[in-house]
């Protein structure tokens, strides 16, 4: 049983900072998902796939796992580059590139 601490990346529809702050404790699976032949849905025996755990800090994770002996792996997050622009800017007199209209 092996788990996964890492901080989510935002989802396209994001541009603020909400719900980007939390680390999240998932588990590995354990069996590969199969399809059901009945109805063609997708599933697995393994209950601790649907587990989610939330935590306002790195140190909270690694201590939960710590605490009841989960083995557990640590995902940096990468610094996401940050270019300010504003809309004026496209309309510069010092403008470097081609109009393309």
């Amino acid at each position: 049983m092996l788990a996964r601490i890492y901080k989510p990346a935002r989802n396209a529809m994001q541009s603020g900072q909400a719900n980007a702050k939390d680390w999240v404790l998932e588990f590995e699976p354990e069996e590969a998902r199969r399809a059901d032949p009945l109805m063609g849905w997708t599933g697995s025996g393994d209950t601790k796939a649907q587990v989610r755990l939330s935590f306002d800090s790195r140190e909270e994770a690694v201590a939960y796992a710590e605490r009841y002996r989960i083995a557990y792996q640590v995902f940096e997050p990468k610094e996401a580059k940050r270019t300010v622009r504003a809309y004026a800017d496209n309309f510069k007199y010092t403008r470097k590139g081609q109009w393309t209209h």
